[in-house]
């Protein structure tokens, strides 16, 4: 019999307090706020070819799906990578993959810059996501995890949100710099940055993470070939995972693409900037609420409502042009879209043994990932194609629309079960 989120938190609290001891102490927020502020800077370095997109493809023949693709493979080489370097981490320490990752994405920003186009997808797929963020981003999610048994969708919710501070910090300053120095000298003096920060906040202050939270109270109940959700585990964990794709696919899309869609409709560069910031710092917001609500209904209903907040923000996208409405539906879309991923991530540490998370984990945000990469490509593609950004965003509300109907069939088959479960 498998157990989940919701049944686990029905539990008796003198039944709990008798069988579980929990390994939360003042030292998970200190690590939970140190990976933060590592995902904060790393998150930044793809952010550089999505406010220099127009200036990018200027320079390299033209084409808004040449950028488009360099930062679609940074998200989807971190992907890619994260699952053997969530293994790798497992075995030498997060610690160990952070620094390396840090210096692999200085790296793919300095060759980024040569001038041609395989150096700059090879510095941004190859070394700035499979090698670089590929080892932070997943082994940093399955280390907080496992400080955390009792407030671990809080603080996933916290560390995903590196991705909103960096949205907040570095848009408009990177504008600044690109109508200064280029993009060039803008990603060089960024890839120096980042390594001078996260090297050694890593060395400080990612240290092994307690022994017995490997093994959780959801996972214990857990057997290893035992169902999910009455389904073999591989299916779930398949289902949950081209959930995730097909909702990344259109959240993708506003973030990769605002600040060149503003320019279409007449708004300055700073102002589309300004408005990427607001649409991550709404996010970043949001997002702590998402992980308090995910604490209490479990990951998988969490999916599920933000997922219906998403597909509202972005429809918007298609009816409103004007500056201020669209200041206002760029923050509706971050706070819509950012209780998605570390739900997924809570959904699968309730469902799966905690002992399985150091791939199950990766698995799930090598297609979230995916659907990011896909995503951002997809609108470049698309607006290549068309000469206008309608017809991608309405195949972006097509794929969360499919994501609906798999989250929401995996929801009903999970109240099923604690249905069945209340009345034995």
């Amino acid at each position: 019999m498998s157990t989940s989120a919701s049944s686990e938190r029905v539990a008796p609290a003198a039944t709990r307090s008798d069988a579980f001891v929990s390994v939360e102490t003042r030292s998970s927020w200190v690590v939970s706020l140190a990976a933060l502020g590592i995902m904060s800077v790393s998150a930044g370095a793809p952010m550089i070819a999505v406010v220099a997109l127009k200036s990018i493809s200027a320079d390299l023949g033209g084409e808004r799906s040449v950028p488009a693709l360099a930062y679609a493979l940074a998200w989807f080489g971190s992907a890619v990578g994260g699952i053997a370097m969530g293994r790798i981490a497992d075995r030498v320490g997060v610690r160990w993959t952070a620094i390396f990752g840090s210096l692999m994405i200085g790296a793919g920003l300095a060759l980024s810059t040569g001038g041609a186009r395989w150096q700059l997808f090879v510095g941004h797929g190859l070394l700035m996501g499979l090698i670089g963020n590929a080892g932070l981003n997943a082994p940093l999610y399955v280390y907080v995890s496992r400080w955390f048994d009792r407030r671990r969708g809080t603080a996933l919710a916290l560390i995903s949100s590196g991705q909103y501070v960096a949205g907040v910090l570095w848009p408009s300053l990177f504008e600044r710099l690109l109508a200064a120095f280029g993009w060039q000298n803008t990603m060089l003096c960024f890839a120096a940055l980042e390594v001078a920060i996260i090297v050694p906040t890593a060395a400080i202050f990612l240290h092994r993470p307690p022994e017995t939270a490997h093994a959780g109270p959801a996972a214990a109940a857990h057997g290893k070939s035992a169902p999910v959700l009455g389904l073999k585990p591989g299916v779930a964990l398949g289902l949950l995972s081209a959930a995730s794709f097909c909702c990344c696919v259109p959240m993708a899309m506003p973030q990769a693409h605002l600040v060149a869609f503003c320019s279409d409709l007449g708004i300055s560069p700073a102002r589309g900037a300004a408005m990427l910031s607001l649409l991550l710092g709404s996010a970043f917001v949001s997002r702590q609420a998402w992980g308090w609500i995910s604490d209490r209904i479990g990951g998988l209903r969490t999916v599920l409502s933000a997922s219906a907040c998403q597909i509202a923000a972005l429809s918007c996208f298609l009816v409103t042009q004007d500056e201020i409405g669209l200041f206002t539906v760029a923050a509706a879309f971050g706070l819509g879209f950012s209780g998605v991923i570390p739900a997924y991530v809570l959904a699968v540490r309730d469902l799966f043994p905690a002992a399985e998370a150091s791939w199950r984990v990766p698995t799930l945000l090598l297609c979230s990932g995916s659907g990011m990469a896909a995503g951002g490509w997809l609108a470049g593609a698309l607006y290549d194609h068309f000469g206008f950004y309608a017809p991608a965003f309405g195949a972006g509300i097509a794929f969360n629309v499919l994501n609906l109907a798999i989250v929401g069939t995996l929801v009903l088959r999970q109240r099923q079960q604690a249905t069945r479960w209340a009345a034995r």
